[in-house]
């Protein structure tokens, strides 16, 4: 599985709003000019993200964009699934068509499957990746 670009920039675009906290607002050309997203890009998903609640624009003087929510209160989960939906690993999970269906024996599994994974996605917040990470993640050994 892999997440879609613009996912990922959704990600990006958000940990850097949330740097914004308590500081007032920005608007999208300044997360844009912070993070080098192009600004067309960084409106497309201020679009989305406001959509969803995970941003809040103000207008008028002293306007722009501030989280909808707190940090810690917004999870990847949630970032992943205003860009691209619910989150669905397989085609029977949103009832799309299949032509194993009938004689698929693992169709009861993907909701348990999918579940974890959305679980581990929510379990991340914003504010989680504010901060440098705690620990340290395996690193492949390279071999000759």
């Amino acid at each position: 599985m892999r997440l879609s670009n613009l996912t990922d920039y959704a990600i990006i675009t958000m940990c850097q709003a949330a740097t914004h906290c308590g500081d007032g607002r920005v608007s999208a050309a300044e997360l844009a000019n912070e993070t080098g997203l192009p600004v067309p890009t960084v409106q497309r998903l201020v679009s989305k993200l406001t959509a969803a609640s995970l941003l809040r624009s103000v207008r008028g003087a002293g306007g722009g964009l501030q989280l909808g929510r707190p940090a810690a209160a917004i999870t990847v989960a949630d970032i992943v699934e205003a860009v691209e939906g619910p989150i669905a690993l397989t085609a029977c999970l949103d009832n799309g068509e299949c032509d194993y269906e009938a004689g698929c024996n693992m169709k009861p599994h993907w909701p348990l499957i999918n579940s974890k994974l959305r679980g581990a996605l929510a379990e991340i917040t914003l504010d989680d990746l504010r901060h440098a990470p705690s620990q340290k993640l395996p690193q492949k050994e390279l071999t000759a």
